[in-house]
């Protein structure tokens, strides 16, 4: 049935494909409307695209790393190793006026900044560690007057910056301690030394030196502290082999790791 004047619907009664095609609120568009449209999905191009991190995460197998033998019996196992996120103020506690205070005395200083486990750490270019490493000593809101140790670690997938220099800071003024840390590519693994503004620095240097190959400009006096002075390498690189390596003065070798022992 129908509505008394022409084309008029009585309640509940559904509208025919002619009338929508006739009626302007059928549709949000002037125009036809097919009946099988969908007009309230998504675009795909309209969907915001996911950002990703550049740089992936690295994997370990065993309960060393990979390519080498392991007599641990965890040789199976892979896992993987997140990198800690950056992280932007307000970062908590003392993080932020130590942040705000050294953005403020030295122009771009900062790579990035990591709160991981409670800890603050600064990642500097290399060629601003040198003025940073300065101000963090001489500066009377930071005051950071002591070097507690220099360490390298090698990351072979993080390209680019394969080589890294960790320093770790310690303020007896404040009772705070920072960690510092720069990077180099291992094609060009030099970094400056910072012995001229921390004194305890020196031994430290050395030993980064000779375990991992980072050569530090302007070091007094840099020759290896650990190996022999014609040793060939730097013992952990994690491309440097775990056996086979000739012992001096012994005239023996020590067999690989993964022959020394079965399970």
């Amino acid at each position: 049935m129908s509505g008394d004047k022409p084309g008029e619907k009585l309640p509940g009664e559904e509208k025919t494909v002619s009338d929508k095609v006739s009626d302007p609120e059928a549709s949000p568009k002037a125009g036809v409307e097919r009946e099988d449209a969908q007009p309230d999905l998504v675009q795909p191009d309209a969907v915001p695209a996911v950002p990703t991190d550049p740089k992936p995460a690295p994997t370990r197998q065993g309960m060393w790393s990979s390519g080498t033998g392991d007599t641990s019996g965890y040789s199976r196992i892979v896992r993987t190793i997140p990198w800690p996120a950056p992280a932007e103020p307000p970062f908590g506690s003392w993080f932020d006026e130590v942040f705000h205070r050294l953005a403020g005395l030295v122009p771009d200083p900062f790579v990035k900044v990591v709160v991981y486990r409670g800890e603050l750490t600064f990642q500097v270019p290399r060629e601003k560690l040198t003025e940073v490493m300065r101000a963090l000593r001489d500066d009377a809101l930071l005051r950071f007057e002591f070097c507690a140790s220099v360490s390298g670690v090698n990351y072979p997938d993080d390209a680019g910056a394969e080589l890294h220099v960790v320093y770790h800071l310690q303020s007896m003024t404040h009772n705070r301690r920072l960690r510092v840390e720069t990077t180099c590519p291992d094609a060009d693994p030099h970094v400056p030394s910072v012995v001229a503004t921390y004194p305890a620095a020196d031994w430290h240097e050395r030993e980064t030196w000779d375990m991992f190959g980072i050569v530090f400009d302007g070091h007094p006096h840099l020759t290896r502290i650990l190996m022999p002075d014609d040793w060939v390498g730097h013992p952990q690189r994690k491309d440097y082999p775990l056996g086979g390596i000739p012992i001096e003065y012994k005239g023996t070798t020590v067999p690989p790791v993964d022959t020394r022992r079965n399970y």
